[in-house]
């Protein structure tokens, strides 16, 4: 079963990204370490593979 979109944003929150804001559904995230990521969709909708994807890579870049 696909995680919500809230739930992705909850975890890019909790590994430090901040919220730069965006337009519509769009939300731009950034971290201190310099990477990014945009999570596009509504709060309660089902995240797609690809968005799960990229919210993973995007976490473990940040670590590095």
């Amino acid at each position: 079963m696909p995680r919500k979109i809230r739930q992705l944003i909850k975890e890019l929150e909790s590994a430090g990204f901040i919220d730069r804001g965006g337009k519509g559904s769009h939300r731009n995230y950034k971290h201190a370490s310099g990477a990014r990521i945009t999570v596009s969709g509504k709060i309660g909708t089902d995240a797609k593979p690809y968005q799960e994807r990229a919210v993973r890579q995007a976490i473990e870049e940040s670590q590095k």
